[in-house]
């Protein structure tokens, strides 16, 4: 079937460049087609038979005139192609006795715009249909596609229709059906196109009414036939209407299946079509064909708003080719924001130029000028409104990258995982482009493709594996391949991560607006990519060490840094608030009490001694709370280091524990960070607050010192020590766990001598 649709195309193809030299053959000389000169016995050229159409009934012959003169000299052959006038400029012919001079020939001649609308835009339109047709040619071969042959008619139907529409040729009988044949068939042409189409695409578009559709245009042949039994008016508005109703009819077949797949990705191509129809019949149906039907006359002739008729082969030959240029959505939402705009002022011009005319107001070119001028200025600034008060409205079209890049960028906030970010970025790419299925493969060093989507069923991407081979190079490298391309938007140990996009349509060739929107989006998937990476690896790392029981060193440092920030923090408003409120407080009561003994009262020793007791107990919490601020926070540490802040803590521990304490700290020249200070501190402070507890101790012995790359923190006490088999119960109960997690955090080592009755003795090792 296939290869015979093939032959059939190459034979139509053939016909209508022979017909095409003809026309133009006919065009160029002036040929008047349809207008029989007959030479008689006397030697003089009389007008014989005229077909209904001729060119000679428009410039005024009739049937029987004798000519006289042809361009102002005598007749002869030289104006003579077989039994027609060809390059004719004017004609003087005897009509029933009398002289006529007729000079109204432009039309045959293709003098001034007639040669545009008559030979020249039809002529082109024909040589770029071909062009079209080559390329539709190539791409069914590819595809062996039955669309591509009917679109091919179709292209032939319309290039006949406009070149046999005009020019000189329409009085020739058979020229006439040819141009009755493909005018009203043009549009069933282009519904069966759309029709195959669809069904290539596995979906089904009024099968039954095109079918039926194909009467229309015979029926109208069959009376053409018989024309001479009609009314000329009576057949031209049945030509007229016929191709209205074939028309409309694919508006509304077009308009129902866009509503029937508008959440596909097929609404897209509905919507080019819509606007190839709009743009193509609504000017030849507006301003020719329904005035005509209506009143008989036409408001433009058919010649020139049937221009834009060639619109519809190209756009459903760039639809067909899918080299896609533009972007439907936007150009939607253009049209329809400048029809509003261009509403206004056309009213306001058309009002005004009626008022001038009912009141007989002549305008020079220079009021016209300025009249124009301030319409149009008008017309710019109120644009500028509108376009600031609806600004968001306006732009926020799906093809919109910017708005989609941010909104991705707001996504990938949220993701905690690699099947997430391939998630999120598939999602972004089929809402903006036209694809419908997006598919995530790792490529291994050794080239091997790995598909990650599963349980998806994946596509057959074997057919890309030289693609997936050169799309490794590098982060955002795209490679377009049949009916999608492949994007690299990521690596991890050698390992590529490419996407696969794929359309159920045709193939989006991507514009250059497209490929950065691409990249940018690959590259910001390749650093999300890293950041969930290490995530995930730190979160395995931190299951495993849950599992093993233990936490790491740097995780220690974390936490116990994280205390000592909140520990700061609180001692920071504890100094700023309660603190200062009791000062505040205990200098009222102070002066309260200075005031008071000056008085006389009866009762004055006993509130006095009250007063003076509130006031020490008012001084015993200040004390306590700058205690408290100071082992929160021992401010001498940050400002003069460990030794003179361990020195200070002993002495005020010394002046409230009941045994002796000795610190030895001349040995330690080691220089610490910060946090390595603070744990050290916070351990013999840990090891001082046991002893208070627990030891009834009567002496206590720290020492600390720094040997070569060591530091050896010693403690020693004279107290009931414990047994070290019960170790766990005596750790949690003495404290001794947070002082091996803080050992652990300096990557140390502790070694602990105890028993019951014999002291404790606790040796801890930290290499520098």
């Amino acid at each position: 079937m296939k290869k015979l649709s093939k032959q059939i195309t190459n034979l139509f193809i053939l016909l209508s460049v022979i017909y095409v030299c003809y026309i133009n053959y006919i065009n160029l000389n002036g040929i008047i087609i349809g207008t029989e000169i007959i030479k008689t016995e006397e030697n003089q050229y009389k007008i014989g038979e005229m077909t209904e159409t001729s060119y000679g009934k428009f410039v005024g012959l009739k049937q029987g005139d004798l000519i006289v003169k042809i361009n102002k000299e005598k007749p002869s052959e030289k104006n003579l192609k077989g039994n027609n006038l060809y390059h004719i400029r004017s004609l003087d012919v005897m009509r029933d006795g009398k002289s006529l001079h007729l000079d109204d020939f432009d039309i045959v001649n293709l003098n001034g715009s007639y040669s545009y609308f008559l030979t020249v835009l039809p002529l082109v339109f024909y040589c770029l249909s071909l062009v079209c047709i080559f390329y539709v040619l190539k791409v069914s071969k590819i595809r062996k596609s039955f669309a591509g042959y009917v679109l091919i008619l179709f292209l032939l139907d319309v290039a006949i229709a406009y070149m046999s529409a005009g020019g000189p040729a329409r009085g020739h009988e058979f020229n006439r059906y040819i141009n009755l044949f493909t005018f009203i068939s043009s549009p069933i042409f282009y519904l069966k196109f759309i029709q195959e189409y669809f069904k290539e695409l596995g979906k089904k578009f009024a099968n039954s009414l095109v079918s039926f559709l194909y009467i229309i245009p015979i029926l109208n042949i069959v009376i053409e036939l018989f024309h001479r039994y009609f009314p000329q008016d009576f057949i031209t508005n049945l030509n007229l209407v016929s191709f209205f109703f074939v028309t409309v009819s694919g508006f509304i077949l077009v308009f129902f299946h866009l509503y029937k797949y508008k959440y596909s990705e097929h609404a897209y191509i509905l919507k080019i079509l819509i606007l190839t129809n709009t743009l193509s019949f609504a000017p030849f149906l507006v301003f020719y064909v329904v005035p005509t039907i209506l009143t008989g006359n036409y408001i433009f002739d058919a010649l020139s708003s049937a221009s834009l008729l060639s619109l519809i082969p190209f756009g459903l030959v760039y639809q067909f080719v899918a080299n896609k240029m533009f972007d439907i959505e936007f150009i939607l939402g253009r049209m329809r924001y400048y029809a509003l705009l261009a509403l206004i002022p056309t009213l306001f011009i058309v009002g005004a130029l009626a008022l001038f005319d009912s009141f007989n107001i002549q305008m020079s070119p220079a009021r016209q000028t300025v009249f124009i001028f301030v319409v149009m200025f008008a017309v710019f600034y109120f644009k500028e409104v509108i376009d600031f008060k609806f600004r968001l409205k306006r732009f926020s079209e799906k093809f919109n990258y910017q708005d989609s890049i941010f909104k991705y960028t707001q996504l990938m906030r949220g993701v905690t995982s690699l099947q997430q970010v391939f998630k999120e970025l598939k999602n972004t790419i089929l809402d903006v482009l036209l694809v419908s299925k997006a598919y995530t493969f790792e490529v291994t060093p050794d080239q091997k493709v790995i598909y990650l989507d599963k349980p998806e069923i994946g596509p057959d991407w074997h057919l890309f594996q030289k693609e997936f081979e050169n799309v490794t190079s590098e982060i955002g490298k795209i490679i377009e391949v049949n009916q999608g391309f492949l994007m690299k938007v990521g690596e991890r140990g050698g390992s590529s991560y490419v996407l696969l996009c794929l359309s159920n349509i045709n193939t989006p060739r991507l514009t250059r607006d497209e490929i950065s929107w691409l990249k940018t989006l690959s590259f910001y998937t390749s650093v999300s990519m890293e950041n969930v990476l290490h995530i995930e690896e730190l979160m395995e790392h931190l299951k495993d060490l849950k599992q093993e029981g233990t936490n790491p060193i740097w995780l220690k440092k974390l936490m116990f840094a994280i205390e000592e920030k909140q520990r700061s923090g609180l001692a920071r408003d504890l100094h700023d608030s309660v603190l200062q409120d009791l000062i505040s407080l205990k200098r009222q009561c102070e002066l309260f009490l200075a005031d008071f003994k000056k008085d006389n009262n009866p009762c004055q020793e006993e509130v006095q001694d009250k007063l003076v007791q509130m006031n020490e107990q008012m001084s015993d919490v200040i004390s306590m709370t700058r205690e408290t601020c100071h082992e929160l926070r021992p401010q001498l540490l940050y400002d003069l280091g460990l030794v003179k802040a361990l020195s200070k803590l002993v002495a005020q521990q010394q002046e409230r524990v009941p045994f002796h304490i000795r610190l030895n700290t001349g040995r330690f020249t080691a220089s610490l960070d910060l946090d390595s200070q603070l744990n050290l501190y916070r351990i013999i402070q840990e090891f001082l607050s046991n002893a208070v507890k627990h030891s009834q101790a009567t002496d206590v012995l720290i020492m600390l010192i720094s040997i070569q790359n060591k530091i050896v923190l010693h403690y020693e006490d004279d107290g009931v020590g414990f047994d070290q088999e019960k170790n766990n119960e005596h750790s949690m109960s003495m404290g001794l766990s947070g002082i091996k997690e803080r050992v652990r955090a300096l990557d140390g080592r502790l070694r602990i001598e105890t028993s019951e009755g014999k002291g404790f003795k606790a040796d801890i090792e930290i290499e520098l």
